[in-house]
């Protein structure tokens, strides 16, 4: 009975080792295949909801662009009370710099502010305005949503939900502010 309680063990730990294995093979498949935000954002998406051991399913949660359509909502930071985030609950800016829904974020800028793309039409969730949302074409012919006419942004800074690390920070030549629910800017 022992030998057989130790086997059942053995297989339990062998069987979690092959599902985090698939898990994150599967996950650094998808990453390669044009993740170029997630790349950008050093990682940003990586570190959230990528269980390897969830249920009996061996993918990972994915990033909205990796998914098709973004979703933008309303969601809650300590900081600045109700503003707009995107599907994982981070925090989108707008960018003084752009020219009405003309991104003017490439390269370097880019890196540190990744766009909100989408690969369809943009969602909204809990308390973002669907009159609001809408989307503009990059240089690169990716589609990045807008809310309000204002382009949206990550920052690389925000290491996880209800951050806003990058409100009011002056970068690549202009401020950057997150955004309420009405496409106002949110104050510190």
């Amino acid at each position: 009975m022992r030998r057989m309680t130790w086997a059942i063990g053995l297989l339990a730990v062998l069987a979690l080792a092959i599902a985090g294995c698939g898990s994150s093979g599967g996950s650094t498949s998808s990453e390669s295949g044009g993740g170029t935000s997630e790349e950008a954002s050093g990682g940003a998406y990586s570190a959230k909801g990528g269980g390897a051991y969830g249920g009996g399913e061996t993918t990972t949660a994915a990033s909205p662009e990796e998914t098709g359509a973004a979703v933008v909502s309303l969601g809650n930071s300590p900081k600045l009370g109700m503003i707009l985030v995107d599907s994982e609950g981070m925090t989108v800016y707008d960018f003084h710099k752009d020219k009405g829904t003309t991104s003017s974020c490439y390269g370097a800028c880019a890196e540190g502010w990744p766009p909100v793309l989408t690969e369809g039409e943009p969602q909204v969730g809990n308390g973002a305005s669907a009159g609001k949302l809408g989307t503009t074409e990059r240089k690169d012919g990716t589609t990045q949503v807008t809310y309000a006419g204002h382009p949206l942004y990550l920052f690389a800074g925000d290491q996880k939900p209800g951050e806003a690390n990058g409100n009011d920070v002056s970068a690549f030549g202009a401020q950057w502010y997150a955004l309420k629910g009405s496409g106002e800017e949110a104050g510190d």
